[in-house]
């Protein structure tokens, strides 16, 4: 959710900003804003839509080596110029940017605001008035700009320009994902390091309440309370190929297309010396010292979580609970004695489930983080890392991610059943081979695909997808994936659980997608499927050789009966993709979603 970039050197940084932007488009957003210093102050030029509205407002002739940018993701007030970024104080000395939420802002604007002129609806004005406020009481910027974040309650990165010191980009965060880039005579700030790649690849991770001056020459990094700090740079590793469209039309189908190498990339990372399936010891341990396992997670994240849950109790013998991070945060059950918390999140930045692990690791247990990207907030702050390695994921409905996440929740689970001395009677390696195999048959058989959703989704309002065992929550994944690309609504429902009720939605031509892959319900599956026929609907059975009945829409490649949601999926994925395309949907970037969850 929004996107900040920033830069301070010696080119014209308009280029640099909404080229920026354009790679943080992924991320989702509602308008957009540069915010351009010049030698008579600062250019503000904001529009709502996309970045390329953006592109078309900017004045060419404007010259400006020291700027920022945002995406914004309506959270206070409705998509539109007036509540987009920048934000400017009163008399326009202060140019601000914000990602996050503010919560106690109503009480900061009733307080130390009266009689200021509000322009906008949103939370972030308030912290760019405050500044403004403090300085005319006597505070210099740096003083008024540490004292009005110790005042704020929420999440923020913040970057901030001063007309009164055109020589710095005033720089916060706490809760919210920000990275100072460091340059040859310029630096930059980005919320993802993608942003910048193309000018450098060295990034300094910011920790929450931290205040960062970023001038051409340096990176000045304090607490709240003035405290200096110094920190090393890293070397980000992405390659700009892999966030690149290349010759596909859509992120999108790029990245059910790179699921096969992901499969293979994850074999080679979680394969040893002796060709052997292996995990970190450390990680093994803490499996092997906890009594239950707690998986927090949100999304498609959580429907990875529910498969895992299978895989560690029916490989490796551990209790297992999934639960939802924002439900989790505020209503936490009961614990066990000696609990472990596993933390699912494709881009490990997710508000929902970082406030889970700061409440988590308060009260000093165990955690481990499982996710796409290295020194993203909860692989930093949780005890251990588990990497996906499926490669940067752009578009908004996760594909690698998801199928990747399951992969490591099997060999994770299958590694620790192995180190508990559990009966195993398989090799995991060789099936994820068939695994990788099997996609790439789905991958080659996207007509198919491309007319099924043509023949049931065209024209619907609404679809159900129904299965049992892991079936069910591939079903919840399926109907995710077209709801959020297509705004078909669709909902994912245990077979069983029909008749209990929803049945009563079923008319005449309504599309149910049933997955049957799994050989002890397919019979039951089967009978749910006629229950709906006889209220009309209109049947599309996904089943797997070895399961397979004649009249079946499609039939998938064998796979081991434990891995089937690996690959069930990739149907549904392509499915999704094809009717979001025919009914003129923004595949990629669906409307009112973000990429990344970065506020509660």
């Amino acid at each position: 959710m929004c996107g900040i970039v920033g830069y301070i050197g010696e080119q014209d940084t308009k280029e640099i900003l909404l080229k920026g932007l354009e790679k943080l488009e992924y991320r989702g957003y509602d308008s957009a804003g540069l915010g351009l210093l010049t030698k008579s102050g600062v250019e503000v030029i904001k529009e709502k839509g996309r970045i390329a509205d953006l592109r078309n407002a900017v004045d060419p002739s404007i010259e400006s080596k020291t700027g920022i940018g945002h995406t914004r993701w309506a959270t206070h007030g409705i998509p539109d110029r007036k509540n987009s970024h920048p934000h400017q104080s009163e008399s326009g000395r202060f140019t601000l940017v914000h990602n996050g939420v503010i919560e106690n802002y109503v009480q900061l604007q009733k307080q130390y605001l009266q009689g200021v002129n509000m322009n906008s609806e949103t939370d972030t004005e308030v912290i760019v008035q405050l500044l403004e406020v403090f300085v005319i009481n006597g505070m210099t910027t740096v003083e008024a700009f540490r004292h009005t974040l110790s005042l704020l309650h929420g999440s923020y990165a913040i970057a901030m320009l001063d007309t009164g010191d055109q020589g710095t980009i005033y720089v916060a965060k706490n809760r919210s994902p920000l990275l100072v880039g460091v340059g040859e005579g310029f630096n930059v700030v980005a919320s993802d390091a993608m942003a910048m790649l193309q000018l450098t690849d060295q990034f300094i991770e910011l920790y929450d309440e931290e205040v960062v001056l970023v001038t051409k020459e340096a990176i000045r990094i304090m607490t709240l309370d003035g405290t200096e700090i110094k920190r090393a740079p890293y070397t980000a590793k992405l390659d700009m190929s892999d966030i690149e469209k290349g010759t596909y039309s859509h992120y999108m189908l790029k990245e059910i297309d790179e699921q096969p190498g992901a499969m293979r990339k994850i074999l080679t990372a979680y394969t040893n010396d002796q060709e052997a399936l292996a995990i970190d010891a450390a990680i093994i341990q803490a499996m092997k010292d906890a009594d239950r396992l707690y998986i927090i997670a949100a999304g498609t994240s959580y429907h990875a979580g529910l498969i895992g849950k299978q895989y560690f109790e029916k490989l490796a013998g551990i209790p297992v609970e999934v639960h939802i991070s924002s439900e989790f945060g505020y209503n936490m059950p009961l614990l066990s004695r000696n609990p472990l918390f596993l933390f699912i999140t494709q881009s490990g930045e997710t508000a929902d489930s970082r406030q889970v692990l700061v409440k988590i690791k308060s009260l000093g247990y165990p955690t481990i983080t499982m996710t796409n990207v290295p020194g993203s907030t909860l692989s930093r702050e949780a005890d251990h890392t588990l990497l996906l390695h499926a490669g940067p994921e752009i578009a908004v409905a996760s594909t690698k991610a998801y199928t990747a996440q399951v992969a490591v929740l099997a060999i994770t689970a299958y590694v620790v059943a192995i180190q508990l001395n559990k009966e195993v009677d398989f090799d995991l390696r060789q099936e994820l081979s068939i695994v990788a195999n099997a996609i790439q048959t789905l991958i080659d058989s996207k007509d198919e695909m491309e007319q099924i959703a043509k023949e049931y989704l065209e024209t619907t309002r609404n679809a159900f997808f129904l299965g049992r065992n892991l079936d069910f929550y591939v079903s919840l994944e399926g109907a995710l994936k077209l709801k959020e690309i297509s705004y078909i609504q669709a909902e994912g429902f245990a077979g069983g659980e029909l008749k209990h009720g929803t049945i009563a939605l079923i008319e005449e031509g309504t599309p149910v997608f049933a997955i049957a892959t799994q050989k002890s319900v397919s019979l039951n599956i089967r009978g749910n499927v006629k229950e709906v026929v006889a209220r009309g609907a209109h049947p599309c059975i996904i089943s797997m050789e070895g399961t397979e009945e004649e009249g079946d829409r499609f039939v998938l490649p064998p796979v081991h009966e434990l891995l089937t949601p690996i690959v069930s999926v990739v149907p549904l994925q392509l499915i999704a993709y094809y009717a979001s395309l025919h009914r003129g949907c923004d595949v990629d970037k669906p409307r009112n979603l973000a990429k990344s969850v970065t506020v509660e």
